[in-house]
């Protein structure tokens, strides 16, 4: 797929552009994937582990006749483990020409996010490691929403994985 922003122009005459997010929630905390990374969103179901693969994978499932390793972004990032629930999902993603699962609490919506509302990470808010995962973070009006860099997600977590 090819990455696309939306140009709109606003009312005083200036041109905004917009991408499309797919948000999602870790606990509390609201999270963005730009949607030309995403395959698709399944519900959640039980994974068949493999010894050795780390402690971040979930195992692998069985997508359709393709075995794609899933791994967990609480895990990734730190947060506590949560029982899944009818609102988990396993967000399918293609990232570096691999296709890859990550655990998710609860998919919320596709948002078009203006590129003018994303700000860089405060180096105070974030520490080193946490930064290199976050694109941005977008002010909208009701929430702030952490957009993640997937390719960097993904890749520094693939080799506990595959």
């Amino acid at each position: 797929m090819s990455e696309m922003a939306v140009q709109r122009q606003d009312f005083d005459g200036r041109t905004n552009d917009e991408k499309q997010y797919v948000v999602f929630q870790l606990g509390a905390e609201v999270f963005g994937m730009d949607i030309h990374k995403i395959k698709e969103i399944i519900t959640y179901r039980e994974t068949t582990q493999l010894p050795g693969t780390g402690h971040l994978s979930e195992g692998v499932i069985n997508l359709r006749g393709t075995v794609i390793p899933v791994f967990c972004l609480r895990k990734k990032f730190g947060f506590p483990e949560s029982e899944k629930d009818r609102n988990t999902r396993i967000v399918v993603v293609e990232v570096y020409d691999n296709t890859v699962g990550i655990v998710v609490d609860a998919v919320a919506e596709v948002l078009l996010i203006p590129e003018d509302t994303i700000e860089e990470p405060s180096a105070m808010v974030t520490s080193d490691v946490d930064a290199d995962y976050i694109t941005g973070i977008a002010k909208l009006e009701d929430r702030l929403v952490i957009i993640l860099d997937l390719e960097k997600v993904i890749s520094t977590g693939a080799a506990n994985i595959q």
